[in-house]
C-alpha cells in the first residue's frame, strides 16, 4: 500500500523537522507535546516565568536593612555555655537528671540516666545590661551593648542536615528554596557585576546540610548561591581556559546566547533565560570576583584586626571578605563555620579542648566584622546574624561510656544574636529554666526567626510567595504561623 504522504513534495529542512519528530519529543517536548501540557499544569505561571537578570528590585515597604551577612556554625555550638549561664546547673553538675526531664523526651545519643553537666568554663558580665557571657569570647562579650541576644529560639529538628535546612529553607527536607535565594529573588543584586547570594565555608568542609542550604530550589536557578573559594580561583571555572582570551570568550558567548535565544523561542523554557543571564554574570564577575577577594588591597591594621593571615584561608578572612563583598553590592553572604558538634566522644569534640579552640578560632574575627561595619557606618544597613540549627542538653552525653565531657542534641531551646540592619542594640530576649532545659518566656521559633529576618529586608513574609506545583510557595511555610517579632526590632 503506498503511503499517504508520498505525493507531498517535501524540502531537505522538511524532511528534517519530520525526522525530529520523534515519539518522545512528542510526548516530552516542552514546546506542543502531551509532556509539555502536564508540565504546563504542574508549573502554573512558573513555565511562562522568565528571568533576564539579577537587577535591583523595591522592597514591599522601607526595609531596615539592605543587606544580611549570616554566621552559621555548622554543627550546633553549645549556646548554654556561651550565652545563657545557669548557676544551677553548676550545682547539679554530675549528678543524675531527674526522670522528669526524661519522660517522654527522644535524644539522639543519649542512653539511661544521664549526668547533668554545669558549665566547665567561667562567666562575667558586659554591657549595660551586665548580660553573662562565657570568657572564652572576651570578643563577642564586647559586643553585648551593640546585639539584640536572643535565649530563646526552638526548633522542631534535633539531626544536623534536617535543622539546618529547615532555618534556611523552611523545609527539614532537599529541594526548597534557600533563605538567600527567597532574598534576592523580591530583592535582587545592589551590584550586577556580583551574584547577589554568596557562600563562604570554612571548617575544613561544607556544612552538614550540604549545597542545599543555598540551593535556589524551585525559584530560577539564577538565584541560587555562588560558594567562592578563599584560596585559588575564587569560583570554580570562571577562569579562561588554557589558550582563550577575554575577546575569544565574549565571541563564544555571543555564539551560545544566540543558540540559548533559539531554544528559548522554540521551548519557552524559563531556566533557558537563566543560563543566558548566568554566562552573562559569569563573564563579568571575570574582572571583579578577583578584585573583591583580593584582601591584600586591605590595611594592615584591618588584617591584624581580623586575624587574617596573608595566603591561608580561615573563618577570619571568610569575615573580612563578607564585609567586602556587602561594601560591594552583595545582598547576602553566608558563612558557615564546620566543627562545632561538641559530643565529647574525644579530644576533638570536647568542651575542654575542642570547644575552647572554636572559639578562639570564631571569637576576634566575628568581634572585628562588628566593628568594621560600624565604624564604616555600614552596620546600620547590614543585618549581622551568628548561630547554630539547635541547642545542647544540660546533660553530659557520656556516649559508650565516654569520659569526655559534651552534650547531646537539644531542639527545645538555644541562643542566636542579631546585629545591626533594625535590631535593638544592647537588648536580650527570652528566657530558659534555671537548667536550660525549656524556654520559660518569649518563644522565638525558626518561622518567627525567618519572618523577621524578612521583614527586616523589607519583604512581606506573609505575601511573598512563589508558584510551583500548584502552591503558592513561601518560605515560612503553608500557614502564618511565624511571627515578626518586632520586640526585638527597633
Amino acid at each position: 500500500m503506498a503511503d499517504a504522504f508520498d505525493n507531498i513534495e517535501q524540502t531537505p529542512l522538511d524532511l528534517l523537522r519530520a525526522q525530529a519528530i520523534t515519539r518522545r519529543t512528542f510526548f516530552g517536548g516542552a514546546g506542543a507535546g502531551i509532556g509539555a501540557l502536564a508540565l504546563d499544569a504542574l508549573l502554573g505561571d512558573r513555565a511562562k516565568a522568565t528571568v533576564s537578570d539579577l537587577r535591583s528590585k523595591s522592597a514591599s515597604y522601607k526595609p531596615k536593612a539592605k543587606s544580611i551577612i549570616y554566621l552559621h556554625m555548622s554543627g550546633a555550638p553549645p549556646t548554654i555555655d556561651m550565652f545563657d549561664h545557669k548557676p544551677l546547673l553548676t550545682e547539679l553538675n554530675m549528678k543524675p537528671c531527674p526522670d522528669s526531664l526524661l519522660k517522654g523526651e527522644r535524644f539522639a545519643f543519649i542512653k539511661g540516666v544521664p549526668l547533668m553537666l554545669g558549665s566547665p568554663h567561667k562567666f562575667s558580665k558586659h554591657g549595660h545590661n551586665q548580660t553573662e557571657v562565657c570568657d572564652l569570647l572576651p570578643g563577642m562579650a564586647s559586643l553585648m551593648d551593640d546585639i539584640t541576644l536572643v535565649r530563646s529560639l526552638k526548633t522542631t529538628q534535633f539531626n544536623h542536615a534536617p535543622a539546618e535546612m529547615f532555618i534556611y529553607t523552611g523545609s527539614a527536607n532537599p529541594g526548597a528554596a534557600s533563605l538567600g535565594s527567597w532574598v534576592t529573588y523580591g530583592l535582587g543584586s545592589l551590584n550586577q557585576n556580583l551574584p547577589g547570594f554568596v557562600v563562604l565555608v570554612s571548617g575544613g568542609t561544607d556544612p552538614t546540610g550540604g549545597k542545599s542550604l543555598w540551593s535556589s530550589g524551585f525559584l530560577p536557578s539564577i538565584y541560587q548561591g555562588v560558594q567562592c573559594r578563599t584560596s585559588g580561583d575564587p569560583v570554580l571555572y570562571l577562569s579562561d581556559p588554557p589558550g582563550m582570551n577575554r575577546e575569544n570568550r565574549r565571541d563564544s558567548l555571543n555564539a551560545l546566547a544566540k543558540l540559548n535565544e533559539t531554544e528559548l523561542q522554540q521551548y519557552g523554557d524559563p531556566e533557558t533565560a537563566t543560563r543566558i543571564a548566568q554566562y552573562e554574570l559569569a563573564f563579568r564577575m571575570q574582572m571583579t570576583v578577583p578584585e573583591v577577594t583580593d584582601v591584600s588591597k586591605e590595611s594592615q591594621t584591618t588584617l591584624d584586626m581580623y586575624g587574617v593571615k596573608p595566603g591561608e584561608s580561615s573563618f577570619a578572612k571568610n569575615c573580612l571578605l563578607a564585609r567586602r563583598m556587602v561594601e560591594e553590592g552583595v545582598r547576602y553572604v553566608q558563612l558557615y563555620d564546620w566543627g562545632w558538634d561538641i559530643h565529647g566522644t574525644n579530644p576533638g569534640d570536647d568542651l575542654m579542648s575542642a570547644f575552647p579552640k572554636k572559639c578562639k578560632d570564631v571569637d576576634k574575627a566575628v568581634t572585628a566584622l562588628i566593628n568594621d561595619l560600624k565604624q564604616r557606618g555600614m552596620l546600620d544597613e547590614t543585618l549581622v546574624i551568628w548561630g547554630g540549627e539547635f541547642g545542647r542538653t544540660p546533660m553530659n552525653e557520656a556516649r559508650g561510656g565516654s569520659k569526655y565531657l559534651g552534650r547531646d542534641h537539644h531542639p527545645h531551646c538555644y541562643c542566636i544574636w542579631m546585629a545591626g540592619g533594625g535590631v535593638k542594640p544592647g537588648f536580650v530576649f527570652g528566657e530558659t529554666d534555671e537548667i536550660g532545659y525549656k524556654i520559660v518566656k518569649d518563644t522565638m521559633t525558626v518561622r518567627d526567626l525567618q519572618a523577621t529576618i524578612m521583614h527586616l529586608m523589607g519583604i512581606d513574609p506573609y505575601r511573598f510567595s512563589y508558584p510551583y506545583q500548584g502552591l503558592n510557595n513561601r518560605l515560612i511555610g503553608p500557614t502564618d504561623e511565624g511571627v515578626i517579632r518586632r520586640e526585638i526590632l527597633t
